[in-house]
């Protein structure tokens, strides 16, 4: 790049650009992936154009970029496309440290916190340094700078500006006729947003210019080349072993001893929650995200206790790792116990998003115990970081191919028609309002199926009814930067249901909005909060 540095300022600024003619007063929807594509396409012509082509383990990366930069404009569930957009950047910020090495499968924390700051720091202070390596390298070789470089001529009119701007509000304030012309002037040549034109130009320049970071610490820190090498972790190893071994074991029996106590409720169900005298709401509700807690916490002390102690001997690695295979195998059955607590929690009540979440966390946690005992057998601990990475990706995989609010709909109608829990609560349609555009064609297909009983269809109804009615007041952005998949289903679901919704009154004489029913019943539009 330091053979035509021109070429690289040029894509990097009209990729700023690009982003500015994406976002800019534009809603979120496929505006986001086609400038992560661009950003990526960019990079890589960069990059192979100066002769640095990827490691091929690096390239295995991009199926997940893929996969996640399209559910931001597929998926409406809040938490999914949160992810999706974290995990896009993520892919492309382990990209941009591993391109030439690929060796990111075997990082530790250690390695992904210190390349993470690295990047951020080429970020700010790259492109200057690569600016002056060029001039110096130029100067040595005798060339002369080239007559058509445009960059001063571009520093010079954007530090221009803002100067230029001030001075002239203050002389139209000293002068009523030059205030005049100079409205009659920014009136000629349209220039009445011309505060918000110069923030634009700001970010545009900010944007480029960190862009150009990133590429440049790909083309020179990419490269990995000690990462996998070290036998040692980079973090010394200060704790004796009888100290670890200490806190170890008191843990493992404290935990062994809950275990014990709670074992009876494991097979015994709601027999055994009834002779203590609790309902389903109470047990579920008691001590679930306590011990969801304790397992966080306990896996968290079980690695930083490995990474600071001192295993001096044969005998002394096997008891740890046997301690420490206890305290995991323990709470592997903590977390059956709560698994099991959520699971009579949403047979009472239903699925919620927060419920949704935690069933499909749950499940990944579990499977990131069981690799940590397996690599604790294999005694390769390094690779703990590589597998909470595949849990990670993993549970934000799980969210979108779930559908999350597609799940809760079909959970909760079907609790509902095999009802037989005496205990379980009615149908609560009215939390259907809040879920996103995601859910809404799964309402109208179970709102049209003929055999849906009448007394669920009524809630279905007012429940689209409501939606209907606050979409209508909805002012959405419809240009095509801001198209998503998830509302143009939606909309088009919503457009086939308006007959069967003929029967169901709208009144919004008061707050909030309530829908009569065909039956007579009133049903309420109010937001619903749903833990």
């Amino acid at each position: 790049m330091k053979n035509n540095p021109n070429k690289l300022w040029i894509i990097v600024f009209a990729l700023g650009w690009l982003f500015d003619f994406l976002f800019w007063k534009k809603a979120p929807g496929i505006n986001f992936a086609i400038f992560a594509m661009a950003c990526l396409t960019a990079a890589f012509y960069l990059l192979l154009s100066d002769g640095l082509r990827p490691n091929r383990t690096s390239l295995s990366l991009l199926p997940l970029f893929g996969f996640f930069a399209a559910v931001t404009f597929i998926r409406a569930e809040p938490m999914t496309t949160f992810l999706a957009y974290t995990f896009t950047l993520l892919t492309m910020s382990i990209l941009a440290f591993t391109y030439l090495g690929g060796r990111w499968y075997l990082y530790t924390i250690t390695d992904y916190l210190g390349k993470s700051l690295s990047l951020f720091g080429s970020m700010i202070v790259r492109p200057i340094s690569f600016m002056a390596d060029v001039r110096k390298e130029q100067k040595e070789a005798g060339m002369q700078p080239s007559k058509k470089n445009i960059w001063p001529v571009v520093r010079g009119i954007v530090i221009a500006l803002p100067i230029i701007a001030i001075f002239a509000s203050l002389l139209a304030s000293a002068d009523v006729i030059f205030d005049q012309r100079l409205d009659d002037l920014i009136k000629l040549f349209n220039l009445e947003n011309l505060p918000e034109l110069i923030f634009r130009l700001v970010y545009i320049v900010i944007i480029g210019y960190a862009l150009a970071g990133v590429v440049l610490h790909t083309s020179v820190e990419s490269k990995d080349e000690n990462i996998g090498n070290e036998e040692k972790s980079s973090i010394p190893q200060f704790l004796g072993f009888i100290e670890s071994a200490i806190v170890l074991g008191s843990v493992v029996a404290l935990f062994a001893a809950f275990v014990v106590i709670q074992f009876q409720y494991f097979f015994g169900g709601a027999a055994n929650i009834h002779i203590d005298g609790y309902t389903y709401s109470e047990y579920a509700r008691k001590g679930f995200g306590e011990l969801v807690t304790v397992a966080f916490f306990a896996l968290l002390m079980l690695l930083t206790f490995s990474a600071v102690t001192k295993r001096e001997t044969e005998s002394q690695r096997k008891i740890y790792s046997g301690l420490g295979i206890t305290l995991v195998a323990l709470l592997l059955v903590m977390l059956f116990s709560a698994y099991q607590r959520l699971g009579l929690y949403e047979a009472a009540y239903g699925f919620s998003r927060l419920r949704t979440y935690t069933h499909v966390f749950l499940i990944w946690i579990g499977l990131l115990l069981i690799a940590t005992i397996v690599l604790e057998i294999l005694r390769k601990e390094r690779m703990f970081a590589f597998a909470m990475l595949i849990a990670s990706f993993g549970f934000a995989i799980s969210l979108p191919i779930l559908n999350v609010d597609v799940f809760i709909v079909n959970q909760n109608i079907q609790r509902e028609l095999n009802n037989v829990n005496k205990d379980a609560v009615d149908l609560d349609a009215q939390y259907f309002i809040d879920l996103s555009d995601d859910a809404v064609s799964t309402l109208v297909k179970t709102l049209q199926t003929p055999t849906t009983p009448d007394s669920i269809r009524e809630k279905v109804g007012a429940a689209l009814a409501c939606i209907r009615y606050e979409r209508a007041l909805d002012d959405r952005d419809t240009s095509w930067q801001s198209f998503h998949f998830a509302r143009f289903n939606a909309d088009k679901a919503l457009a086939s249901v308006k007959k069967d919704l003929t029967g169901f009154i709208v009144d919004d004489s008061a707050y909030p909005t309530t829908i009569t029913t065909p039956s007579g019943e009133e049903f309420p539009c109010s937001q619903y909060y749903y833990d």
